[in-house]
């Protein structure tokens, strides 16, 4: 041990002081490399066992979750089925009319806004496409937002995040009608004006009312975060998170909701008078009497 010591002390003074050991260092290098993967092949040899492992273990675990999904999405269409006939029997049942399916168009991110305190987006399709002003936006979540400019190629979105977006909604549980309003945070709305007797609970599902006509009923907003009751104050706090992807998704959806039924007495109705009931009404009434 001592002489190795010694012989390592001479190879360092060596090789600081002369530069001849710069290619018998390189020659030595050479020599030992076979040596040195030698020695690191077993270890590299279970490093790569354990991550092939954990790889498996998580393609595994994945497979699981998915297999319970199926089976879970599986339950869920069967009970669609049965929920779709009882439907129809009880719209048949009242008279009611059948909802129409919403015609939709694809959509792919351009761009996002870079201005931290507007939550807006440009879309790949215009108006070469029918995109209008106010179309609802959606992901495979829910609701994203909608347009508000619209040039031939491209649109311009303002996301239900934004501070100056509200839309109407309701508690898919019990139909309670509320107002949802961005904070300006991708994560986070407002409700406002509940009363601090509603029933709305932390977990409940807003959905859009169809009030006002410009998004069609029953699409999911957002879920309810926390409700916050204050002693004294005639409202409580409701905080929801969006169920869309805000800051995620790529690939939108561009609703086609049907236009409302235009209102009597505005160019939608028309009636017609019978010349005969007019004379017998004039005659009942009093005919007015004419002018000199």
């Amino acid at each position: 041990m001592l002489l190795c010591a010694l012989l390592a002390g001479a190879l360092m003074f060596a090789d600081l002081r002369f530069t001849r050991m710069e290619p018998v260092r390189a020659q030595l290098s050479t020599l030992v490399a076979p040596i040195q993967w030698l020695v690191s092949l077993p270890s590299d040899a279970l490093d790569w066992g354990a991550l092939a492992f954990s790889d498996q273990r998580e393609l595994l675990d994945e497979n699981r979750r998915l297999r319970e999904q199926i089976l879970t999405l599986s339950h869920r269409v069967q009970r669609m089925a049965s929920l779709t006939a009882e439907n129809v029997r009880l719209r048949e049942l009242l008279d009611a009319t059948r909802q129409r399916d919403i015609p939709f168009i694809t959509a792919e991110l351009l761009s996002l806004d870079p201005d931290p305190f507007s939550h807006r987006m440009v879309i790949d399709r215009g108006r070469r496409d029918g995109v209008f002003v106010g179309q609802p936006v959606m992901d495979a979540a829910g609701l994203v937002g909608q347009v508000t400019s619209v040039s031939a190629y491209a649109s311009r979105v303002l996301l239900v995040a934004d501070a100056s977006h509200a839309l109407p909604v309701q508690v898919n549980r019990n139909g309670l009608r509320f107002i949802a309003q961005g904070t300006g945070q991708y994560d986070s709305l407002g409700v406002l004006h509940v009363p601090d007797t509603a029933d709305i609970r932390e977990g409940d599902l807003l959905v859009t009312s169809g009030l006002a006509g410009r998004f069609p009923p029953g699409y999911p907003v957002a879920r309810v975060t926390s409700v916050v009751h204050d002693p004294g104050e005639p409202f409580a706090r409701v905080d929801a998170a969006p169920v869309a992807q805000l800051q995620r998704a790529r690939h939108f959806l561009l609703l086609f909701p049907p236009e409302p039924p235009e209102a009597p007495g505005r160019g939608g109705w028309t009636v017609a008078l019978d010349p005969a009931a007019v004379e017998a009404a004039l005659d009942l009434i009093g005919r007015p009497e004419e002018e000199d």
